[in-house]
């Protein structure tokens, strides 16, 4: 029964392969690039299925005996359950040579629900034996700090549905706060909104604020002067209002660099995956005028680091 159960889900033959290539990373990542999300998942339920191991775990054995490759690292990135990555990806910013690279948890924190950041908290606490709360304060406080700690205030509060009455007037809350006559955002709205609502609601507030006032909020604050307040809070507002177009950015600047910071190019490539890969290659050529595929493939040289990019971008072709 519980075989005929794994021939309908399509992947029992993938997981053979994939099981037959678990000491060859190269094969692997043609195996798994092109794998969206939801098929990962699968696979990854259909391996433990057939053979009884965790495919991560399997993955994880390659990446110890190639802990500089980075190929390896993304492989195992790639087949990890979201929480298990977002976790070690938070915990190697927080321990970015005792910088914390606070961006990479604004990635995080605004492009998962609720639920998810729960498990992302709890994954952080079982791998690390510490609180990533905890770990993101520090002293003194930095704007970017401020501000995610008043997300992750948002995401412990009950919301209800999305309301364009409190977005028109958080619209006009988030105008009045940047012209209070003071030459800078008043922090305190900023930071008292940003705790009550939830990340759609907040994204439907600064689509309030275009329709009203005629142009984007991040455009205000540039205008508004370039403190350190409000050139954290840009960045934040550019990922919950439009995470499809912050991707792309991130995705052209990482790989003008490539050669110099690959943690990067990964970062870049794992966020465009959890964000929506289809929409990312559209704004990506709009903004750029060229393929995805095809910059990839300018910046990068041949090699299997490059492969695996390419199979990401493309995406996987079944219906």
């Amino acid at each position: 029964m519980a075989s005929r159960c794994l021939v309908t889900t399509g992947f029992e033959d993938e997981c053979r392969e994939i099981h037959d290539a678990c000491n060859q990373p190269r094969r692997l990542s043609v195996l798994l690039a092109h794998r969206s999300p939801s098929e990962r998942q699968k696979i990854k339920a259909t391996y433990r299925t057939v053979f009884g191991e965790d495919l991560a775990g399997e993955v994880q054995k390659i990446l110890m005996v190639n802990q500089e490759d980075e190929l390896c690292k993304l492989l195992y990135l790639w087949v990890l359950d979201p929480s298990e990555r977002d976790a070690i990806m938070a915990r190697d910013a927080v321990e970015n040579g005792g910088a914390t690279d606070y961006r990479v948890l604004v990635e995080i924190f605004t492009r998962r629900k609720q639920n998810q950041l729960f498990f992302t908290n709890q994954a952080y606490l079982a791998r690390f034996k510490k609180n990533l709360e905890q770990d993101m304060v520090t002293e003194p406080s930095h704007p970017y700090q401020r501000l995610l700690v008043a997300l992750a205030t948002s995401h412990k509060s009950h919301h209800d549905e999305l309301s364009r009455h409190i977005a028109k007037c958080d619209a006009r809350r988030l105008y009045d706060a940047k012209n209070s006559g003071m030459g800078s955002v008043d922090e305190a709205v900023i930071l008292e909104m940003f705790s009550k609502r939830s990340i759609p609601q907040l994204r439907l507030a600064f689509c309030s604020y275009k329709h009203i006032y005629g142009h984007d909020y991040t455009k205000a604050l540039k205008k508004n002067g370039f403190g350190e307040f409000e050139q954290s809070l840009r960045v934040v507002v550019k990922c919950i209002y439009n995470p499809s177009m912050y991707f792309s950015k991130l995705l052209h600047r990482s790989l003008q660099c490539s050669a110099t910071n690959k943690r990067l190019v990964t970062r870049a490539i794992l966020g465009s995956d959890d964000v929506d890969m289809d929409k990312i290659k559209s704004v990506f050529k709009s903004s750029y005028g060229k393929d995805l595929e095809d910059f990839i493939l300018e910046s990068l040289p041949e090699n299997d680091y490059r492969d695996f990019l390419l199979g990401a971008a493309k995406g996987s072709r079944a219906s």
